[in-house]
């Protein structure tokens, strides 16, 4: 299966510019995808212009991300409704680090023949001097051209109007494909359906300055099923970067999926053959409750971003959170990651020195925190086994508490009832 086909069968494919998928199949291609420095972190919203790139590279091309340094000085219109606020230098510097290293964990980069390939637009803008540009470059595509994208069209009918730097935006892309054609022998730009407008200039820009040819793929905006935007919660975006999304909430962004959500995305974010993905899906369809789709997807995508460590974290999380998994994961997390685990759920401190002379189970419960609103609630409770410290059932009210009772040194979970959790953090 080629690079085309494999995008094709995964409902992938939007746009292919004619002659592509013969050039793909004689020879080996370097292809560039675009990604915007203008946050630290990549999201699960990159994640499908990854996928491309990874076929690619299996397809046994030449993979080359693209991190926009220069452009991200200026911000993409297409299709965003207000201009982007502007980076300074060493932001954007910071940010195209962070990128590297996440794509890294992506893509196999080097200096062979098929490994991906990083470039950096700012290391051939950052001399070009302004009336050089619109001179050589600028004349080559006329304002009429321009506007005709869709893109711009909407913004201009919109209330923000676009500023002349956004204007200039898709004939600084175009330039990027030229330079990366010209130095690079890159013949392909790939990149979402909104980017189908600035990847027509670049080939353009090719076909007029040196009478060349280069070629396009575009993949389909990925929306949820409901038509929500794909990559959002109620949080906020889910990101790669551990830091601003931890594994187990980035496992469980994926575990929620719908199922007709999780049958399409299962073909798109993991590289599994059709033959497993259709046996996954049979298997499914037979016990939908089981959600074999949703662990499935999510077992792979948490283990490709993290790794097979932060998925076994995140599942034995869950087990515990929303089952009868035991505590011993915790031994593992730094503090952070802990508080995390925990987000959500009611915290109380407490001093390490009175827990050391031993405190009374009702006194810790109902005085130094609030779990319970009174002792004599708390009597009842855990008279009646409703009560848990650290997954174990209580019944003793004259039970004393102690630092020897502490996991990792730190910390007391306590529950009340079966799903409401406390935790205890110990100072």
């Amino acid at each position: 299966m080629n690079f085309v086909e494999e995008l094709r069968w995964r409902g992938m494919l939007q746009d292919i510019m004619p002659g592509t998928e013969e050039l793909l199949n004689k020879e080996k291609v370097a292809g560039y995808i675009g990604f915007d420095p203008t946050g630290d972190s990549l999201h699960v919203g990159h994640l499908t212009q990854i996928m491309t790139l990874i076929h690619f590279q299996h397809a046994g091309h030449k993979p080359v991300a693209l991190v926009g340094g220069a452009t991200g000085m200026i911000g993409d219109p297409s299709f965003k409704s207000a201009e982007r606020n502007l980076l300074d230098e060493e932001t954007l510097q910071r940010n195209v680090n962070a990128l590297k290293n996440q794509l890294a964990k992506f893509l196999s980069f080097g200096d062979g023949e098929t490994d991906a390939k990083m470039v950096n637009n700012y290391d051939w803008f950052k001399d070009f001097k302004f009336l050089d540009f619109i001179r050589d470059i600028g004349k080559l595509i006329t304002v009429n051209y321009m506007m005709a994208k869709d893109s711009v069209k909407k913004r201009l009918e919109g209330e923000s109007g676009l500023s002349f730097t956004e204007f200039s935006y898709q004939l600084i892309q175009g330039y990027d494909f030229y330079y990366l054609w010209k130095n690079h022998n890159c013949k392909v730009q790939m990149g979402g359906s909104d980017q189908w407008g600035n990847i027509v200039t670049g080939s353009e820009l090719i076909r007029r300055i040196d009478q060349g040819s280069a070629f396009a793929v575009t993949t389909q905006l990925i929306k949820k099923s409901d038509g929500q935007k794909f990559g959002k919660t109620e949080s906020g975006a889910v990101w790669l970067d551990p830091k601003k999304t931890s594994p187990y909430k980035y496992y469980q962004f994926w575990l929620n999926a719908t199922d007709d959500d999780s049958k399409s995305w299962i073909k798109i974010f993991t590289l599994k053959p059709k033959e497993e993905i259709d046996a996954i899906i049979a298997e499914h369809d037979a016990a939908p409750h089981l959600r074999i789709v949703q662990k499935a997807l999510a077992k792979d995508i948490t283990i490709r971003t993290h790794s097979e460590q932060d998925y076994e974290t995140a599942v034995k999380t869950s087990e515990f959170l929303f089952g009868n998994g035991d505590l011993s994961f915790l031994s593992n997390l730094e503090h952070d990651a802990v508080l995390e685990v925990f987000d959500g759920v009611p915290q109380f401190d407490l001093a390490k020195d009175k827990l050391a002379a031993g405190i009374n189970i009702l006194d810790l419960l109902a005085v130094e925190t609030q779990v319970f609103s009174s002792k004599g609630e708390a009597k009842k409770m855990l008279q009646g086994g409703g009560v848990s410290l650290n997954r174990e059932k209580l019944n003793d009210v004259e039970l004393v508490v102690g630092n020897n009772q502490l996991i990792n040194g730190k910390y007391l979970i306590a529950q009340r009832g079966k799903k409401n959790y406390y935790l205890i953090t110990v100072s």
